[in-house]
């Protein structure tokens, strides 16, 4: 596990960006979504060898190091869940200020796990 900037209460730390530590965080975090992880690094591995290229395998990576970043982090979880309930709000404005909190807090997580 790396080191990290002080968010607030954090549920565990931040996982390095191997498959074995981000599977080991998510057990903590959200394991709800081991299965999902499971199949979608299935996905990533098999369209890597297709393709004959690691692109696949490192945004599996990135993508799940994002998402354990939001949900390990109270902070950004509750930014995150907030922003879903209202994405497809019947006021136009709610609807489009929840997108936007959305993407904001997406690239929160994809800077601090990129470092």
């Amino acid at each position: 596990m790396s080191t990290q900037a002080d968010h607030g209460h954090e549920l565990a730390p931040r996982p390095q960006q191997t498959p074995d530590a981000l599977r080991a965080a998510l057990a903590t975090v959200d394991p709800a979504r081991l299965g999902e992880m499971q199949a979608t690094k299935d996905d990533a591995f098999a369209k890597a060898v297709e393709w004959q290229s690691l692109s696949p395998v490192q945004s599996w990576v990135l993508a799940w190091a994002r998402d354990i970043e939001i949900a390990r982090r109270p902070d950004l979880s509750t930014r995150y869940a907030h922003a879903k309930t209202n994405l497809e709000h019947e006021d136009p404005a709610i609807a489009q200020d929840a997108l936007r909190e959305l993407s904001a807090v997406l690239d929160e997580a994809m800077k601090a796990v990129r470092g």
